[in-house]
């Protein structure tokens, strides 16, 4: 996911993401201990995708900040 596509949702769509990331990270890293996951890629670019859209939430939040300043 790109960081123009996580900009463009609301906070709410912002946080929900990241909380369906963080479940899919788990699932993945259950997969991964069990010997399913076929492609180990898929939890570096979804630890990746939750930092990308906890940075971008962090943002949105500083902005908000100063803005009432």
């Amino acid at each position: 996911m790109k960081a123009g596509e996580i900009r463009e949702l609301s906070s709410e769509e912002r946080q929900r993401k990241e909380n369906d990331l963080r479940e899919g990270l788990f699932n993945l890293c259950f997969q991964h201990e069990i010997g399913q996951l076929e492609n180990p890629q898929t939890m570096k670019q979804t630890r990746r995708d939750i930092a990308r859209v906890k940075t971008i939430i962090r943002e949105s939040a500083v902005n908000n900040k100063t803005d009432k300043k």
